[in-house]
């Protein structure tokens, strides 16, 4: 195994003991990498001979903080990692009445280029395994102290794009001897790779899947998101119908307002005739600046217009909650160039 916080516990113990090191021993580093220890000098569990061993031997792979930006309006968290080959990324800790929620990262870039991204126009450099997706959350418990109840997996890049690493990473997360965060209470956004889509639908996990959909014609939708060249929206609708038809599970269906885009009543009849007898649940969200994209945010009024049409048409809506706008931390705001990084301290 390349890092060892890619192990799930029996892993490590059959790693160790093909090794003639005791099965305990196992136990004692997984333990100490769930709370969140990033080096084998600091295990003082193990001798300190084992440590030098295991130094030599092993990478851990837990990301370390390079650094934090907590909102003054709600005390969203937002963290900026440090990966073991020197990459960074972006993870936001965000705090709800029903608990603590975070929203983690999935690759170093993204490839999908959707348009109002912050992520867009930035190199691609690699997936994320699933143990550094699960190390965003150890990092965070630690530095806060409190458990994670819910994660939400629409940080930086497309988890579906890295389907096997996040597979991995809902195995990792869900182990009873480590976080043992519930299927239920995790969900993973995708712009609509409708291949994964029925892969996931195949996996019977009961996570929650969220559709970044965000237009409710293709003209618009190419506009803003390249995928759309690969996967219409009529097929996009269609593998969400199979994907509820398996699971049994509403999907969330994402909708970003940008002003005189796709904010007009216009485009959200044409959205509510789209998703009739869909089980699923709109979540509009009121577009975040980001600097150089162009879009801007539609007026309250607009807005409100947008989900009466929506909600008169028999389409269950939600209107997204802002948190952690005034530290880059919200929707469509996270982004993966160091310069603009360094930038935030």
């Amino acid at each position: 195994m390349k890092l060892l916080i890619d192990a799930l516990l029996p892993e490590l113990k059959t790693s160790f003991t093909a090794k003639g090191i005791q099965g305990f021993r196992a136990t004692q580093v997984y333990q100490c990498m769930m709370a969140g220890v990033e080096s084998f000098t600091e295990m003082q569990t193990l001798s300190k001979q084992l440590r030098v061993d295991f130094a030599e031997q092993y990478t851990i792979g837990l990301p370390k903080v390079h650094s934090v930006a907590v909102s003054s309006i709600d005390g969203t968290r937002k963290y900026v990692l440090e990966l073991y080959d020197g990459n960074l990324i972006e993870c936001v800790l965000m705090r709800y009445k029903h608990g603590i929620s975070a929203c983690i990262s999935s690759q170093v870039g993204c490839r999908m280029g959707c348009q109002f991204c912050a992520s867009t126009g930035i190199a691609f450099d690699r997936n994320l395994s699933g143990g550094e997706m699960l190390g965003q959350l150890i990092v965070m418990q630690k530095d806060v102290g409190e458990r994670i109840g819910s994660v939400v997996v629409m940080g930086i890049g497309e988890a579906l794009d890295n389907y096997d690493n996040f597979m991995r990473f809902l195995k990792l997360v869900n182990a009873p001897d480590g976080l043992n965060i519930g299927y239920r209470h995790i969900t993973v956004s995708t712009c609509g790779l409708v291949g994964k889509i029925l892969m996931l639908a195949e996996e019977g996990l009961p996570i929650n899947l969220s559709i970044s959909l965000h237009a409710s014609d293709d003209e618009t939708r190419c506009q803003i998101m390249p995928v759309n060249q690969s996967y219409t929206i009529d097929k996009l609708m269609h593998g969400c119908k199979i994907y509820i038809e398996k699971t049994k599970r509403r999907v969330m269906i994402e909708y970003a307002l940008m002003k005189g885009l796709n904010d007009s009543v216009e485009a959200a009849l044409k959205l509510a005739k789209l998703l009739k007898g869909m089980m699923c649940l709109v979540n509009v969200i009121p577009i975040n600046d980001v600097t150089g994209t162009g879009f801007q945010r539609t007026s309250k009024s607009d807005m409100t217009a947008f989900v009466r049409t929506l909600e008169n048409a028999g389409i269950e809506v939600t209107v997204r909650r802002e948190l952690g706008s005034d530290i880059s931390a919200a929707c469509g705001q996270l982004r993966k160039d160091k310069k603009q990084i360094g930038d935030m301290e």
